[in-house]
Parts: structure tokens; sequence; C-alpha cells
């Protein structure tokens, strides 16, 4: 994917009370940034926030913070948020970082239409791959959550092996979700993908925390 530059980019994320620079300092404080307790839902790779936002807008009891570690994507999607959404905040981050960034306080992690990484000794780079799925482990607060979205069938399958075999239950299944009776908020690449006519893989898995089960 080629990135389109954002000349101002700098400015925009400079001036964005939503983009949060410091988040090693909320490292298991995220409640205080919000200022309640209610559930953190992360989406890991947000691109240019449509998913996220809207679902900040319907949801005004959960709390969102979108990840992406591009400049120019997360300018764009600073540049898309409401003023006064107040449960919403976006920080430039590599996915890598994921367990330095929260501990123990997330309730779901979204991926959406994440890189596929097709090449076999790229694999272990996939966001749901075991690499990955263990450092979710430490972040998420107690039941795990993970909903996943993808264009790629490769990447859909590989995923539901590697969550099943991380002990991750699959709760809902789609090979075509837009076509499965199943409304839900959508992402950019979504709308682009579903109006060529090319299918959306989705799926829901749940897995008993860790650290309940000790």
């Amino acid at each position: 994917m080629r990135l389109r530059n954002v000349k101002n980019k700098e400015d925009i994320m400079n001036n964005s009370n939503y983009l949060v620079k410091n988040y090693y300092d909320f490292k298991g404080n995220w409640k205080e940034l919000f200022g309640n307790d209610n559930p953190i839902y992360i989406e890991i790779g947000m691109g240019k926030g449509k998913f996220i936002i809207e679902n900040a807008k319907m949801y005004p009891d959960i709390n969102f913070i979108g990840i992406e570690k591009y400049d120019s994507v997360i300018a764009k999607g600073l540049q898309k948020i409401p003023d006064g959404l107040n449960n919403l905040f976006m920080i430039r981050a590599d996915a890598l970082d994921i367990d330095e960034i929260f501990f123990r306080e997330i309730d779901r992690v979204y991926l959406n239409f994440s890189d596929p990484w097709p090449k076999n000794r790229h694999h272990l780079r996939r966001l749901s791959s075991k690499i990955f799925l263990d450092k979710y482990e430490n972040i998420f607060k107690n039941v795990e959550e993970i909903f996943m979205r993808t264009d790629n069938r490769d990447l859909y399958i590989y995923s539901l092996v590697s969550f099943s075999e991380n002990g991750y239950k699959l709760k809902k299944i789609s090979f075509d979700l837009h076509h499965d009776d199943m409304p839900l908020i959508t992402t950019e690449y979504e709308d682009k993908f579903s109006k060529d006519g090319l299918p959306i893989y989705y799926v829901e898995c749940i897995k008993d925390s860790v650290q309940n089960s000790k």
C-alpha cells in the first residue's frame, strides 16, 4: 500500500487533544486518562479511523483507543474526530510494543484488515500469530475478546487456526460478512472491498483470561 503524505501532519498531531504522545506513562492506568471505569476497546492498525470513531460515537459508555504506526495515516484519523468526543484517544505506535503500553486493562481487541504478510518467512509478523497473541495475554483485563475481519482468505484461515491453537473459542465465523446479515460499522478498506464485490472474512473469538485461571 502506498501511503500519501500529509504535508501538515506534524501540526495536526501536535495540536490534537486526541493524540496521546506519552502513552507509556499510562500503562496500567488508562482509566485515569478517560476518567471512568468503562470497558476499553482498542483497534490495532486503525487506518484512517472511520471504524473506531464511529464506534466511539455509537457507544459512549465504552472507551476506545486507536493505534496506528504511520504519521500520515493517523493525522487523517485525527482530523475526522468530532469535537466533544470524550471516549476516544489515538496513539502512534508499533503493535510490537502493545504490551509496553497496556497492562491488564483491555476488554476487546479489534484487528481490521491487518497486513497479511503473505510470505512464509514473515508469518510471525501477522497480528494473529502466537507472538502477538502472547503479548495480548498481558493486556487483557478479564475475558479476552478478539474481533477480526479481513479480505485475505489465507490470513483468515491462518488466524482461525492460530486462535484455536492458543485457547480461543471461535464464537462467530463468516466467510462473507456482508451477506450474513451481520450489521457492523465498516472500515474504509471494507467499503472499497465490498463495493468491488470481494468477500469479507470475519471472526469473533473469546478466551478466559490467564490471570483468572490461576
